[in-house]
């Protein structure tokens, strides 16, 4: 029983992933955060006008890497709640790596 969920994480591995923050331009929007939260986050990867990460296309402009082979998130310390809350293989989680047939 125990194997089995460390191999349920391991299939959720967000740094082999990254298909959240390449899903959807409309996800990373701000919410809870308190300006200071904000002004934390490097003004490159903000986009004031929308309230949200800055992207390029569908994908966060703070994700580094391939989706689905090795990713890593290039304000990662200071990253929104909406990131924060997207935990791996949650409903969202899945949604994105189905996008990307992950």
């Amino acid at each position: 029983m125990i194997h089995q969920a460390i191999q349920g994480a391991a299939a959720f591995d967000c740094q082999s992933c990254g298909a959240c923050c390449a899903f959807s331009r409309d996800w990373p929007r701000f919410s809870l955060e308190e300006d200071a939260a904000l002004a934390r986050i490097p003004a490159c990867f903000v986009d004031d006008e929308a309230g949200r990460m800055r992207c390029d296309g569908d994908r966060c402009s703070a994700l580094s890497g391939t989706v689905g082979q090795h990713t890593s998130c290039k304000a990662y310390d200071v990253r929104p709640d909406v990131c924060r809350e997207c935990q791996p293989g949650d409903e969202a989680c899945r949604i994105a790596r189905d996008a990307f047939n992950l």
